[in-house]
């Protein structure tokens, strides 16, 4: 005759911890993070954009961006490189005249992006607007099979095959050559008409040109490969300047982080360089390939958070404004 299971005996409850022990000191001979000389100052209407940067606080997000203003100021004043990748969406949302202006004036020297930019500055150039309506032309078979866009990619990386060029130098003298109406909005056509060098680092079957009947991953392979030869030249030369990725979560700092190898392979230094990732979200491949390893031991880097939109205008008018006063932080 089985027998019911006994009812499990309750603990005595714990006494209560006294705290009549605990050890107290002052908050005089306390070490704080945060004090009132670094907290920030009301603004007057009308004030100036340095005004604006004297009256943050100097903690955390507000500390980073001045930082990076002054490490482009810096990079600009002693003729250094200042680096921009990024992906698709600083396209999309319209910093491309921005982008032209900063690479007109050094402070951008070299472009570096992933295949999306060759599709989205391509349709702004030559249609004055870009980016598809995904979900109402999939179930279709309608997304990414934009004629004139694929045959656009498609022909750069194939002359880039036969003529020995990159994929960027291509895609931009062609778009160009064709002079699309909105080629003061285009980064690609500014890079061609400035020399200022245009890395494309897109990845096998990612961008929409991938499935254009035109489409060859060979002058792809070819035209790409070339890219990365001069990004990893451009990399090496990174000493005492500055690495912004924009946007891009994979591509770009998978790309930064492998160059970066190769020129410390080959003895490039890379002292004192600054490096910059900005996203609206913290993603992990920029924080770990961009901001953290790259510069340790070696420099600073800095994670600032926020729409692009927002944060790269910002970001390059306050390095204008330190350049422009000649306040570049030598030393910082």
């Amino acid at each position: 005759m089985s027998r019911e299971p006994a009812a499990p005996r309750a603990l005595p409850a714990p006494p209560e911890l006294d705290f009549s022990a605990v050890r107290l000191s002052p908050l005089s001979g306390r070490r704080s993070i945060v004090g009132v000389g670094s907290f920030g100052r009301p603004l007057a209407p009308g004030a100036t954009l340095r005004a604006f940067a004297d009256s943050l606080p100097g903690i955390l997000g507000a500390s980073d961006l001045l930082l990076a203003a002054r490490a482009v100021a810096r990079a600009r004043a002693s003729r250094r490189p200042v680096m921009l990748a990024m992906g698709g969406h600083p396209v999309k949302v319209g910093l491309g005249p921005l982008i032209a202006e900063l690479m007109a004036e050094g402070f951008v020297t070299s472009v570096s992006a992933n295949g999306s930019v060759l599709v989205h500055d391509f349709e702004i150039a030559t249609a004055g607007a870009t980016s598809e309506d995904v979900g109402g032309t999939l179930d279709g078979g309608g997304f990414g099979v934009t004629a004139e866009t694929g045959a656009f990619a498609c022909r750069a990386m194939r002359e880039a095959q036969a003529s020995g060029e990159g994929l960027g130098g291509a895609a931009g003298r062609l778009l160009a050559e064709s002079d699309p109406p909105h080629a003061s909005a285009s980064v690609l056509v500014a890079a061609h008409r400035l020399g200022v060098p245009f890395t494309v680092h897109p990845a096998l079957g990612t961008d929409v040109f991938s499935i254009h009947p035109d489409y060859s991953a060979e002058a792809l392979g070819a035209s790409a490969g070339r890219d990365f030869r001069l990004f990893c030249r451009l990399v090496a030369d990174l000493e005492r300047g500055v690495y912004i990725n924009l946007g891009s979560a994979v591509v770009m700092p998978e790309a930064f982080l492998k160059a970066v190898s190769l020129a410390r392979n080959l003895g490039f230094a890379q002292e004192g360089m600054f490096t910059v990732a900005m996203d609206f979200l913290q993603q992990y491949r920029p924080r770990v390939n961009v901001v953290d390893r790259p510069t340790r031991g070696k420099g600073r880097g800095v994670y600032l958070t926020g729409h692009h939109e927002i944060m790269f205008p910002l970001l390059m008018a306050l390095a204008r404004e330190y350049a422009s006063s000649g306040d570049t932080g030598e030393g910082a």
